[in-house]
């Protein structure tokens, strides 16, 4: 057992398998951070997306997967020379876990990595306890994954920030205007077809209470890479609103709950009995800046 480790997993109180298995993801989260970190990555890369507001900056929802960007393109990068920081931190701290870069099937501008992990092994590497009681299934495996955009549209910002667990590390994350306009590109252009992502939703409702404005011209950078915005045109507040009003009486808020109630806490689940068309055009008319 590993004290830094074991610290980590004490702030989370955790009290049923759900807990346990949602506090091992995001320790060992922090751990490939770490690893990254010393690598030298975030001197090419940036963090975004959930898990950069969750650690960074308290988002009260777990998220799933490390979001990367390097900050101007490069057809050359290549993931795999960093991916054995990542497994050699793991490994210092006792965590018995495989990082793997994927292999792609079609050619695309994302590179992804995996890692992967018996979830009860790991978790008695870090409790000593008995881990049958949390009802995990002793076959669950762990697994993470994490990506990097090669061909990031251009526009963002970027700021450094610190952290402590389990040592001291630094990392480089878009600035929270650039994160919001992520956000809000997954909002209007993310295909809903087959599964509403409610965490979209669940997201863009916190960076409304934090007023944070929006980075306009890396959105429309985003939705022009995309293919959803006329690069001839400028992309204006009015506009955004507009468009926004507009997918919102498209989704099905129901699904959206589904989604992301396994992500909440019972206090935050609260609030989901009023997403609506109607709430979302409401608050966005009042609050978006």
């Amino acid at each position: 057992m590993n004290d830094a480790i074991f610290s980590m997993m004490e702030r989370y109180n955790c009290r049923n398998s759900e807990d346990y298995e949602n506090a091992l993801k995001e320790i060992v989260q922090e751990v490939a951070l770490m690893g990254l970190s010393r690598s030298g990555f975030f001197s090419k890369a940036a963090f975004y997306g959930g898990t950069a507001l969750r650690i960074f900056y308290g988002l009260p929802r777990y998220s799933e997967d490390l979001d990367f960007s390097l900050d101007v393109p490069d057809a050359a990068f290549d993931l795999a020379p960093y991916l054995s920081y990542v497994e050699r931190e793991l490994k210092a701290y006792n965590f018995s876990m495989t990082v793997r870069k994927k292999e792609k099937t079609k050619e695309t501008a994302v590179q992804s990595a995996f890692i992967k992990g018996n979830t009860v092994q790991n978790i008695l590497e870090i409790t000593s306890n008995d881990a049958s009681v949390y009802g995990i299934n002793p076959q669950a495996i762990l697994k993470i994954k994490f990506e990097v955009d090669t061909n990031p549209p251009e526009g963002a910002g970027f700021q450094y920030m610190n952290a402590i667990n389990p040592a001291i590390y630094r990392v480089r994350l878009y600035d929270m205007p650039s994160l919001f306009a992520g956000k809000m590109h997954a909002v209007l252009c993310r295909d809903y077809k087959h599964r509403v992502k409610g965490r979209d939703f669940y997201d863009y409702i916190w960076y409304l209470k934090r007023n944070c404005s929006v980075n306009l011209m890396h959105l429309q950078r985003r939705m022009e890479q995309s293919g959803k915005w006329n690069p001839e045109e400028e992309l204006t507040m009015p506009r955004l609103k507009e468009m926004l009003m507009q997918r919102f009486q498209s989704v099905d808020f129901d699904s959206a709950k589904a989604d992301v109630s396994p992500f909440l806490s019972l206090t935050e689940k609260e609030g989901l009995e009023f997403w609506s068309a109607d709430f979302f055009i409401d608050i966005t008319e009042r609050y978006l800046q």
